[in-house]
């Protein structure tokens, strides 16, 4: 087979892997396209893992599309309150005010709450994949699926610790998705790792950079 003749066959998730690639360029970003091209990439990948039989990730994209739908309501409606401090700068006005949703860290109580919703999710999803599909990976299909739907929902609310979510997240996937032959997604989920370093650098400087801005500073 030529590799045109692959291109031809694959044509379909080589798409999808490059507006993943995209996707996560402007996840790094921050940049409000990253919904958008989310949702496109989302529907690929629903055809892609249903080919693939990895009917736990398939599920997985449909959820992405709503919490897409979601993220792209938060990132532009902002807090819905003035930043600190701003209220005594600005003047009266009756005309409800937005600030722009800022990179937060997670905190304990959250981590607790999202640790009981991962390992709720991974039983439930572990038990329909193992009693009611031919998935030969349920156990790891399983760990994907239910991780990746807590580090999207902490995405759409700007939460920093996401990214290191997404490291064992796209470590673990690549090697699922190599066992299953899918090698254009493969090869997207390696560079989707390397990406959640560059990612987590990113975030990690926009929150050092919004404390300095709130506590009055100067960047050196």
């Amino acid at each position: 087979m030529t590799l045109t003749d692959w291109l031809s066959d694959n044509w379909i998730e080589v798409f999808g892997a490059i507006a993943g690639i995209v996707y996560v360029f402007l996840e790094i970003r921050q940049n409000l396209w990253l919904w958008p091209v989310g949702i496109v990439t989302s529907g690929v990948y629903i055809w892609v893992f249903f080919k693939g039989k990895i009917y736990a990730d398939m599920s997985l994209q449909v959820y992405y599309l709503v919490i897409s739908i979601f993220g792209w309501y938060w990132w532009v409606r902002g807090t819905g309150h003035r930043a600190q401090g701003e209220e005594l700068r600005a003047p009266v006005s009756d005309k409800k005010e937005h600030v722009k949703l800022a990179v937060s860290r997670v905190s304990f109580r959250l981590v607790m709450i999202l640790l009981i919703i991962f390992l709720a999710l991974f039983s439930l999803i572990y038990f329909i994949l193992d009693r009611f599909t031919d998935s030969p990976v349920p156990g790891w299909d399983s760990f994907i699926t239910s991780l990746s739907i807590v580090a999207t929902w902490m995405l759409a609310r700007k939460l920093f610790e996401h990214w290191y979510l997404w490291i064992i997240v796209n470590f673990v996937s690549a090697g699922l998705f190599l066992t299953r032959g899918l090698y254009p997604t493969v090869i997207l989920y390696l560079i989707y790792f390397i990406m959640s370093f560059a990612g987590l650098r990113a975030w990690k400087r926009t929150i050092h950079e919004s404390h300095i801005h709130l506590t009055g500073g100067t960047i050196s």
